[in-house]
C-alpha cells in the first residue's frame, strides 16, 4: 500500500509526523491518518511531499521502485 511509503520516507529523513504535518499545513492527527491509510491523501499534498523528498509521486504511491524524478528538460 502506498501509505507505507509515506512513513518509510518520513522515517528515512528522520522527521516526525508533526514535522510533515507542518509542511502540509495540517494537523498531526490528519497526517497520521494519511500515513496509516485511514484517509486518502489529497493530490496536492502528495505533490508537496514528492517535491520535499525529491521522489516521484509514482514512487510515493508504490507504482515504481524508481525514486528519482525524470530529469527536467
Amino acid at each position: 500500500m502506498f501509505f507505507e511509503r509515506l512513513r518509510e520516507m518520513r522515517c528515512e529523513c528522520m522527521r516526525t509526523q508533526q514535522n510533515i504535518a507542518d509542511i502540509l499545513h495540517c494537523q498531526r492527527e490528519v497526517y497520521r491518518r494519511y500515513e496509516t491509510g485511514k484517509v486518502e491523501i489529497p493530490v496536492s499534498y502528495l505533490i508537496t511531499l514528492a517535491r520535499y523528498y525529491d521522489v516521484t509521486t509514482d514512487y510515493l504511491l508504490g507504482l515504481t521502485k524508481e525514486r528519482r524524478p525524470f530529469p527536467k528538460e
